[in-house]
C-alpha cells in the first residue's frame, strides 16, 4: 500500500507576510519556523514506513501541533509522546500523522479526511486537534462552527476530537457541540478546555505560541485520558 500513498504534510499555502516579517525580526519565531519543512518531511517518511507494517492503525488529523512544531524533534510533540506511551502500555500500533502546519478546519475537510477515507485499512483510532488557526484570526472565525459541524459529520464514529481552549464565542460553540455529540456516543471529547494546563508558563517554545516538549507532554496526557475512555488500547 505504501507506494500508492502520496500524501504531503507540507502546506499548500505560502507563509504569510506578517509571519515572515516576525521571523526576520525575532530569533525565537524564526527558530520554530525553521522546523516546519524538516518536520513535514520527517512525517512523510514515517507515514510511508508505517503503512508497510502490520498492526492497528492510528490516524492523527490536525495542524502544526499535531506535527509537533515547537518540540525538540518531530516525535516529541503530543502525537509522538502519546504514541510512545501507548506502545509502552502494550498497544503495538502504526501511526499515520496527516497534520499540516497552518492547517484550518477546511484543510482537514479538503485534504486530510479524503486521505483518511482512502486508506485501505480502517483505523482503530482517529484523533483530531484542529481549529486554533481558525479561531485566532477574525476572518477565519466566520463560519467556523458550520465547518466544524461538517467535519464531525464526516468523521468515523468514535473519533477523538479536541475542543479549543479559547475564550471566543465560536470556540465555546464548538465545545458545546462536541459535548453534545460525546454525550450521544458519536465521538469522544478530548477536553483541552477542562483538563489542559491552567498555565502555559514554561510550556511554550521560543515563539511563545507553540508548545515545547513539556507542553506537549501535558497535551498527550489529556488525549490519553480520552483514549482510555474510548477503550481503544486493550
Amino acid at each position: 500500500m505504501a507506494p500508492d500513498f502520496h500524501y504531503s504534510n507540507r502546506s499548500e499555502r505560502p507563509r504569510g507576510p506578517v509571519l515572515s516579517a516576525l521571523s526576520a525580526v525575532f530569533p525565537g519565531i524564526r527558530a520554530v519556523q525553521e522546523q516546519v519543512e524538516p518536520y513535514a518531511v520527517w512525517w512523510e517518511s514515517h507515514n510511508r514506513r508505517a503503512l508497510t507494517q502490520p498492526g492497528p492503525l492510528w490516524v492523527a488529523l490536525g495542524d502544526s501541533m499535531t506535527q509537533g512544531i515547537g518540540a525538540s524533534a518531530p516525535d516529541r510533540g503530543w502525537v509522538g509522546q502519546l504514541s510512545e506511551r501507548l506502545t509502552a502500555r502494550g498497544w503495538d500500533h502504526r501511526l499515520v500523522n496527516l497534520g499540516v502546519n497552518g492547517a484550518r478546519v477546511e484543510d482537514v475537510l479538503d485534504r486530510q479526511l479524503p486521505t483518511l477515507e482512502a486508506l485501505a485499512t480502517p483505523p482503530a483510532l482517529v484523533t483530531v486537534v484542529i481549529g486554533s488557526n481558525d479561531v485566532v484570526v477574525r476572518r477565519h472565525r466566520r463560519g467556523l462552527v458550520e465547518r466544524f459541524e461538517q467535519l464531525l459529520d464526516r468523521l468515523p464514529a468514535g473519533a477523538l476530537v479536541s475542543n479549543l481552549p479559547n475564550p471566543h464565542r465560536e470556540a465555546r460553540a464548538v465545545d458545546a457541540m462536541l459535548r453534545e455529540r460525546d454525550a450521544a456516543g458519536r465521538l469522544v471529547l478530548v477536553d483541552m478546555r477542562g483538563d489542559g494546563p491552567r498555565s502555559w508558563r514554561g510550556r511554550l517554545a521560543s515563539d511563545k505560541f507553540h508548545p515545547n516538549d513539556v507542553g506537549y507532554a501535558d497535551m498527550a496526557r489529556v488525549v490519553e485520558r480520552a483514549v482510555d475512555r474510548a477503550d481503544v488500547v486493550d
